[in-house]
């Protein structure tokens, strides 16, 4: 990893000129120093842009006042300098990766146990900047990296862990160091649970689905479910997305998954009409190419953050939950009964990514997205989350290495309101999603005029200072009382304009005149400018973050995408996201924000090290046990709460496949997708002769009086 920059700031003290009429900001606003380029260090105009930022020399635009020279390829020098530079891509990285493997900071990291070496069978593939990449259908791309990444693709070993995105992030063989590293990341929404803003073809297509639930049950109704899902797992985010992800300086993927990636159930109880009510999602088919994208980002050095996004019942009753409107978790009649089927499907996740095979590319596991903490309340959150934590580290062991953080979401609430939540856990991470556009408010004040705290030179208006006054101060408040702390999801987003963004048929907070913000072809220099610094100065706040997302696809009424302030890739090609997301650093401070540092030491336990796993019992007595209090339920039907029986088969997540050519034969094992042979208990399964609510829409159902509670088992 490179040393030039210290993303905590560890060595800045403030001098006496620095403002002090702002909130101080978070461990990443330090002053621009001297370790980045002179042009990071500023601003980008949007004139400065052209059409793609993996394009450029070394990732910046060449000063455009300079003159042009005669074109280079007429030079013989270009030829011979090309010759000697295409020896260098494939003599360099093989020196690196095969001769001198595993020896990246050596005096400060260690490699992880199931790294693997590299084969030096001829077979074994790998690239650097302007290297073809042949997909597997046959067709080929030019890998853009001008950050000293490169892929690693080995047939004989398909868990080759040897790849890197970029010079001063580690390979995924080596460590990465908590507080060191900087998590730089990007979303992969709506690939495998569709959003209609999204994917708003999907639902164009398909009037009147308004979520997945709906949208399944219409695909179905035309016999389509599998075919137009699948077409969109395979397109929608292909090998070349990933890699110019890491192309563009970013070296985490956040992958939001469905719990239908494990499995459905076709009877959830019965409806207000009598009905059964079976989930219409498409079961178990996206898991393979899940598998798929943790490949690819495996070959092309990106770590993964694996988040289950959606869970039975809906934990928050978004669109994004599976099913819209009412929320069944931890909440109602059958709030208890889908935790406990939860738990079951974070079981399946964790076997899985456990693996030798799988662990050092999947280092983060989210166990529950975004559950709503104001209407389900802290108690049950806090002891779902307690008991989820506990079920992982039974699997995984404890200590780093074994199996992945697991990060926990906020709920909605401060995360000043978390600190003290379990301390002691092995590595137990805190998510937060900071978002303006869904504040509630208009926020039409612009962003294409003078940047509030600047110097007169940024563009921005009001957005870049308060971001860096709003999440800067939280964030590293967090990580020096919680401990790891995380932006699961945050935009470029002002406003909340866009096709579906709050929604189908949902008006904007903004008001009826959102075109401008839904065509970014109309967007001035200015605007993108501002937009451009928004961004900077969020990431400088966050300090570890995930974007979201990666792509919005198009509206096939236009043909153009019409929610392009969310769009990573779309912002890169068209000026308003950094090329370099390194040059984030230092943007609160050019806004007068002082630095706040963190120091970059985390507690050795919140990392995985000394004390790690060693919860004191006080941190636990006043955590609601197993099973909690459920809101909506009246005290006197407390006991009477429906809940599943311990007998069902638990599922096991199945490996990827390998083919043997010819040539080339994997000689590796590819897991069996079950990592501890010691969990061997079974999963719940509904209790014969129980009439259940339906589980999806139980708030204002009956509670069953009888015949719905399992056996009492043997003491």
């Amino acid at each position: 990893m490179s040393t030039e920059i210290d993303p905590y700031n560890t060595t800045y003290a403030p001098g006496a000129s620095g403002s002090q009429t702002t909130l101080q900001g978070s461990p990443y606003m330090h002053p621009s120093g001297a370790s980045l380029p002179a042009s990071s260090q500023t601003s980008f105009p949007a004139s400065q842009y052209d059409s793609s930022p993996l394009a450029r020399d070394g990732g910046y635009l060449l000063d455009p006042g300079k003159p042009r020279r005669r074109p280079i390829y007429k030079n013989i020098w270009f030829w011979l300098a090309a010759a000697v530079a295409v020896a260098a891509a494939v003599v360099l990285p093989v020196y690196f990766l095969v001769i001198k493997p595993k020896h990246h900071d050596s005096s400060t990291r260690s490699a992880t146990n199931s790294t693997r070496p590299i084969s030096s069978n001829a077979a074994i593939q790998i690239g650097g900047n302007g290297s073809i990449v042949t997909k597997d259908d046959g067709t080929t791309f030019i890998y853009n990296n001008s950050f000293g990444g490169y892929w690693v693709y080995n047939p004989e070993n398909p868990f080759d862990n040897s790849a890197r995105p970029n010079s001063w992030t580690p390979p995924l063989n080596q460590s990465w160091q908590w507080g060191k590293d900087r998590i730089n990341g990007v979303n992969l929404g709506g690939l495998f649970v569709p959003e209609p803003f999204i994917v708003p073809s999907l639902f164009e297509a398909n009037p009147g689905a308004v979520d997945e639930w709906t949208l399944s049950e219409i695909l179905a109704s035309k016999g389509q479910l599998q075919e137009a899902l699948e077409q969109h797992y395979s397109t929608f985010i292909t090998e070349e997305d990933i890699a110019q992800i890491a192309g563009a300086g970013l070296n985490w993927i956040r992958v939001p998954i469905p719990f239908w990636a494990v499995d459905t159930w076709s009877d959830v109880g019965v409806d207000d009409q009598g009905q059964t009510v079976s989930e219409p999602f498409l079961a178990r088919v996206c898991w393979k190419y899940i598998l798929r994208v943790i490949g690819w980002a495996r070959k092309y050095g990106l770590r993964v953050l694996l988040d289950l996004h959606t869970i039975p019942g809906s934990q928050n009753g978004y669109n994004h939950s599976g099913k819209l409107g009412s929320l069944n978790w931890l909440n109602g009649p059958m709030g208890l009964a889908n935790a406990e089927r939860s738990l079951d499907y974070i079981r399946s996740i964790a076997e899985f990514v456990s693996q030798p095979e799988y662990k050092d590319v999947v280092q983060m596991f989210g166990i529950l997205n975004e559950p709503f903490l104001p209407t389900i309340g802290r108690d049950p959150i806090e002891s779902f989350y307690l008991r989820a934590y506990e079920m992982v580290r039974n699997i995984t062991g404890l200590g780093e290495g074994n199996g992945p953080m697991i990060s926990i979401h906020d709920g909605f609430d401060a995360l000043s309101n978390w600190v003290g939540f379990l301390p002691g856990a092995d590595r137990l991470v805190i998510d937060d999603h900071p978002y303006f556009a869904f504040d509630g408010q208009p926020n039409r004040e612009p962003v294409n005029i003078t940047a509030d705290g600047s110097d007169g030179t940024l563009l921005g208006g009001k957005w870049p200072l308060q971001a860096c006054n709003a999440w800067g101060v939280s964030m590293n408040n967090s990580r020096q009382n919680f401990g790891v702390t995380v932006a699961g999801e945050f935009s470029n987003a002002i406003n909340d304009c866009g096709l579906w963004v709050v929604g189908i048929g949902v008006p904007a907070n903004f008001g009826p005149d959102c075109g401008y913000w839904m065509d970014a072809s109309q967007w001035s220099d200015a605007t993108k400018q501002g937009l451009l610094n928004f961004a900077l100065a969020s990431m400088d706040a966050l300090g570890d973050w995930f974007f979201w997302t990666w792509k919005i696809g198009a509206s096939t009424t236009t043909n153009t995408v019409q929610a392009p302030l969310w769009s990573y890739k779309l912002g890169l090609e068209g000026g308003w996201m950094p090329p370099d997301p390194r040059v984030a650093t230092g943007m609160c401070e050019r806004l007068g924000v002082q630095p706040q540092p963190f120091n970059g030491n985390f507690q050795p336990w919140q990392t995985g090290g000394a004390g790690a796993g060693t919860i004191a019992p006080q941190a636990t007595a006043s955590i609601q046990p197993w099973p909690p209090a459920i809101s909506h339920v009246p005290t006197e039907s407390v006991s009477l709460l429906p809940q599943y029986t311990s007998t069902g088969t638990v599922v096991t997540l199945p490996p990827q496949t390998f083919t043997t050519t010819a040539s080339v034969t994997p000689t590796v094992s590819a897991g069996d997708g079950w990592f501890n042979t010691g969990d061997t208990a079974p999963a719940v399964t509904p209790i014969s002769g129980c009439t259940y609510p339906d589980a999806w829409d139980a708030i204002n159902a009956q509670i069953p009086l009888s015949g719905c509670l399992p056996a009492p088992t043997a003491a």
